[in-house]
């Protein structure tokens, strides 16, 4: 059974959501720590305040983070807990991924090697 066009759609917008560097880290953060104010999450990253709202407003329209307000404060925290898994999941890739891609720098160092001594 072929998944339909609309299911596509949405994963593929889902993954456009997540698809910049500060929205991972931002989810990382969000990740570890659990809600967190905009201002504590502007000091984690080193980043503009207009940025960290900017790109919050971007995984909060994706229904990937929840905004809860306390006070005078927001906080905002993962919508699912299973985004940790799905960073992980992606961190585990990544590194297999470099993994043998070293593997083959290293392979063509010692083929450079070989060559210089003949």
């Amino acid at each position: 059974m072929k998944p339909s066009t609309q299911l596509q759609t949405l994963k593929a917008e889902f993954f456009r959501a997540l698809a910049h560097p500060i929205r991972i880290r931002l989810l990382e953060v969000l990740v570890t720590a659990g809600p967190t104010s905009v201002q504590d999450l502007q000091r984690a990253l080193g980043i503009d305040q207009p940025i960290v709202s900017q790109q919050l407003a971007r995984l909060r329209s994706s229904g990937i983070v929840v905004a809860r307000k306390q006070r005078a404060a927001t906080f905002y925290e993962v919508a699912d807990p299973l985004i940790a898994d799905l960073l992980r999941v992606a961190k585990e890739i990544l590194n297999r991924h470099l993994v043998g891609v070293q593997g083959l720098l290293r392979e063509l160092k010692s083929d450079r090697a070989m060559a210089h001594l003949k």
